[in-house]
């Protein structure tokens, strides 16, 4: 199954676990119902800030969004790691630094 539809289904399961219908959980997010919708289809390619923004609103650690997603290839885990990486703001970079820094330095 695609990664992005792994997240998506991930992130229903949270927004339904917090009791949010998908219109509560766009107004609080102050996005779309129809593009928080794609998300949770695997339809869309969320930026950083925009999991951050999920994770806020569910009062959930970021980490919890991807807490059950599996990717078995470590060269393809590896490889949308890097894609990740290329595609991000210097914000974004900042962050992802930080978390990869606290993950490898249990």
């Amino acid at each position: 199954m695609d990664i992005r539809k792994l997240i998506g289904i991930r992130i229903a399961e949270l927004r339904k676990s917090a009791g949010f219908t998908q219109e509560q959980l766009a107004g609080k997010m102050e996005i779309s119902s129809k593009y928080l919708s794609s998300i949770e289809r695997g339809k869309e390619n969320p930026t950083l800030n925009t999991f951050i923004n999920i994770s806020e609103a569910l009062n959930i650690d970021l980490g919890e969004i991807f807490s059950s997603i599996q990717i078995e290839d470590p060269l393809k885990r590896k490889s949308m790691i890097q894609t990740l990486i290329k595609n991000a703001d210097p914000e974004q970079l900042k962050l992802a630094f930080q978390v990869l820094s606290l993950l490898v330095h249990k």
